[in-house]
Formats: C-alpha cells, structure tokens, sequence
C-alpha cells in the first residue's frame, strides 16, 4: 500500500539583502567600540591618579565621548544584530580592565586580606589589619617594608619600616557578609601568589554576567536590547568594577536581576513566588553593599497607588529580602567577638554625611540653604521623591522608580567616590534614561578631575553634579514633551 502523498513546503528562496548601508553602519560601531578598548587599555597603563590627575582626567573624557559614539552608532545597526553586539563589546570592554592592576583604588587589597582572614578560620570584624594578632598572615605584598613603601598608595603600620596597601589599617571591615563571603570564595579559588589578579576576572565575570541579565531582562519586556550598552560600554564598568574590582558589580548583578524578577503585574501565585524571588536577590545585593536598599522604592513602585495600600504585593518583596539580609549576617553574628557592622558608623561620619560643612557634602544644597539645614533638606527631598514612586511609579518597571530615587539621591548627596554610581548605570540600561548616566560621569569627574585642581575642589564638585542635575531635568523636559513618548516617570 503506497502512503498517500503530503504536501511538502516550496523550497527556501534566496535570503533577502542586508539594507544598504547595515555592514558599514555595525562596521562603524564594532570601530568605535575598538577604539575605546584601545584608550581604555592607555588609560589604565597610564595610571596618572596620584601624580596628573589632570593628564587622567583627559583619558577619561576621551573613553566617554567614545563611548558615547557607539552607543549613538548602535541606534542605527538593525536591532536583530544589536543584542550580540552590545555582549561581544561587553566582553571586550572588561576586559580592559585587566590590563594593569588597580589603578585610582585600593579597596581590593581589603578584600583580599579578609579573604585570608576567613580562610584562617578568623572572623573579618574581629580584628584590624593592624592587629599584632594577625601579624602571621602577612606577606610582602598586603605589607611591604622598606623602600617599597614610598609609594603614594601606602598607610603606615605604626611600625618603623613597615607599611601597608590597605587603606584604613586601623579601622575594622565595613563590608556586609554576602561581600565578606565573595572575599573568601575569590580566595580559596586564588592561586598561589595571584594577588590583585583574581579579584579583577572575578569583576569581570560580574559584569559580563550583568550584562547577559540586563539583555535577558529587555528581551522579555520587548525592550531596545541595545539598551544594555550603557552598562556594557560604560566607561565606569572596566574602570570600577573590573580594573579597581569594586564589589559594588556583585551589588549590582542582584539588584539587576531582583528588579527584572518582580517587574511583574497581578497577585497569582506566580507573580507572588516571583515578586519573592526579586526581593531574596535584592536581599543579597543589599548584603553585599548596602546600596542596592536604594531600589526597594522600585521594587514596591505604585503601592499606595489605590485607595487602599497594597500591602500584600509590598510585603512580598520586602520580607524575603529583610529575612535574606538577616540571614546572610547570622552566621558572622555568630562566629564574631566584635560588631558586624564594623566601620559603617565610621565611615558615615568620616565622608561627612552628618556635618555638611565638613567635605562638599550636599553641594548643590548649600548654594542655596545654610550648611546646617542642608542634611534636613536632602532627606526631605529623598523622601518626597520616594513617595511619588510609591504612589505613581510602574510596578512593571521597576527599575524607573529605582532610577528616579538613586539619581536624585546622588545629585543631592554628591558622594564623591565613582564607583557608587554602577548601581546608577544599570539601571539606565533598563530603563533606557541615558540622561542619567551624566551623574555617572559626574562622579568621576569629583574622584579624579578635582584632584587637579586642589584650590577648587569644592566648585569642581559642586560644578559637575548641578550639570548632570541639569543634563537630566532636561532629559525629563524633552520626553514629557514629546508626543509619541509612553507615560515616562519624572
């Protein structure tokens, strides 16, 4: 019996032509995305922080107007090929920061001392670096003596001849215990004198991986994948998170994929189990670096929206991330002598956040309001703009609602350390704000560029964040105005 015959499919016609002028517009990108590897990998072996900060400053204007140009350039390549670009520029731009070791920060050499510390058996917040106790876990490299502690970047010990890479040898550890346990596992993976080397692929790592979550993330929604060059180019991705291998970049891959967990609607069990999920990551980027508590307001965006607060979706994001904190800390409550939060307080006070009159705290504050009312002022201002989130943000984008409150809050405290804002330029991947991303910069420009210009320190940092103020009070301006625009949050 012979089958009966089924239709069969025509077979495939040639495929159609590119548009004219794709190749030569993913060409000019994939150039421009060259180039800025090229100046990033000058710009590290440079390494002008402590001798020209004015000369480093230059570089990095050079690596953002770079930056600047591809992301522009990737408007124009078809969005089908956008998404493996954007992740292959990302690999690439890493990778730059592995080019020397770090260059405008020393932050690291804590993390690796307390991953030795742990891997001893000792709690990190017992003890300061330069506890006798833990004389006999130094080494030459954490401790130099000698004539190798002429360098710039050295703390003295106390000691005669003897020195130390570690900033605050005094002081006991500031970083939370999901960070302390990042310490240790880059340790005991390290090989035998790595030194500054783990710390740095193990950022780079982080912020690939961050970057896969934020394509991921957009892909879902039926974003611009594109979007994800603002954190994948960023010039402060290599510079903070890869070459002076801040642990902000673990922070920032569990807020990341905490706000894509819970940007979903309804209360079915589905979006409950979800909404859970985002607050654990949240948790743990919060027990990482503390910031990330920034984006809770997000994460709860449009609570108090109805008549009635909606507290069963704002408790299903909040108590699994206050219970994964909790949890996260215990073991080390447990295993410590001395407090847990170590030089937290310390630290506070130190850059200035209670005295505004001490450092160029609250600058754009103080060019209108006494020194006195500034810290009131700010806290005001934070909160109002936390209400408005969680009474008109988009609990579809959460992220929008985080972006709001962590530029705000940016502009009105001027930190003056660079690295804080990665958290800031993640969330402009998601949320396609690119305005923002001038606080970033801002913040590079108080850590390097006023260093060249001791005499006006202040003005330099005061200057750069009222123009990134400005940059994105006009951004909101344009898209409010422009009628094609969906409903955009301030």
């Amino acid at each position: 019996m012979i089958a009966p015959r089924t239709a069969t499919a025509p077979p495939p016609g040639p495929a159609a032509p590119p548009a004219p002028g794709t190749a030569r517009r993913t060409a000019l990108t994939a150039a421009l995305l060259a180039a800025l590897a090229a100046v990033l990998v000058l710009t590290f072996v440079a390494d002008g922080y402590y001798v020209h900060p004015g000369a480093l400053s230059w570089w990095y204007l050079g690596c953002w107007l770079l930056f600047a140009g591809a992301a522009w350039s990737l408007r124009r390549v078809p969005a089908r090929h956008r998404a493996g670009l954007v992740l292959a520029g990302g690999v690439l731009v890493a990778a730059t920061g592995l080019a020397a070791p770090p260059t405008t920060s020393t932050d690291m050499f804590r993390y690796a001392w307390d991953g030795r510390v742990q891997a001893a058996g000792i709690s990190p917040y017992d003890h300061v670096p330069a506890d006798p106790a833990l004389a006999r876990l130094r080494d030459g490299w954490l401790f130099p003596d000698g004539a190798a502690c002429a360098g710039p970047d050295r703390a003295s010990l106390g000691e005669p001849g003897r020195c130390t890479r570690l900033n605050r040898p005094r002081v006991h550890t500031i970083y939370p215990p999901v960070a302390e346990a990042y310490f240790l596992g880059v340790h005991a993976l390290s090989p035998e004198g790595a030194r500054h080397k783990p710390f740095q692929v193990g950022g780079a790592v982080l912020a690939v991986a961050t970057t896969g979550v934020l394509l991921l993330v957009l892909r879902r929604r039926g974003a611009d994948p594109g979007r994800a060059a603002y954190w994948a180019w960023c010039p402060a991705v290599p510079i903070e998170a890869v070459n002076n291998a801040h642990v902000d970049g673990l922070a920032v891959l569990f807020a990341v994929a905490g706000l894509g967990a819970v940007a979903v609607a309804g209360l079915g069990a589905v979006a409950v189990r979800r909404r859970a999920a985002g607050g654990v990551l949240i948790g743990a980027g919060i027990a990482a670096k503390m910031l990330p508590a920034v984006v809770l307001p997000g994460a709860l965006a449009g609570v108090l929206a109805g008549r009635r607060p909606d507290w069963r979706r704002a408790a299903a994001a909040l108590l699994p991330a206050a219970a994964c904190v909790a949890l996260a800390y215990l073991p080390y409550v447990l295993l410590s002598h001395a407090s847990v939060f170590g030089y937290l307080g310390g630290y506070a006070k130190e850059e200035g956040y209670d005295d505004a009159s001490a450092r160029s705290r609250y600058g754009l504050l103080r060019l209108v309001l006494p020194d006195a009312w500034a810290l009131p002022a700010a806290l005001l201002l934070i909160a109002l703009v936390v209400l408005y989130v969680l009474r008109r943000g988009d609990p579809e984008r959460p992220w929008s609602g985080a972006l709001l409150v962590l530029g705000w809050a940016f502009c009105l405290l001027t930190p003056g350390y660079s690295w804080y804002a990665l958290l800031l330029v993640a969330l402009v991947a998601l949320d396609g704000r690119w305005e923002w991303l001038a606080v970033a910069a801002a913040g590079a420009v108080c850590y390097v560029t006023a260093w060249a210009v001791p005499h006006s320190f202040d003005v330099v940092r005061t200057s750069a964040y009222a123009v990134a103020a400005a940059v994105a009070a006009a951004g909101w301006a344009v898209r409010r105005r422009a009628p094609s625009q969906a409903r955009v949050t301030v």
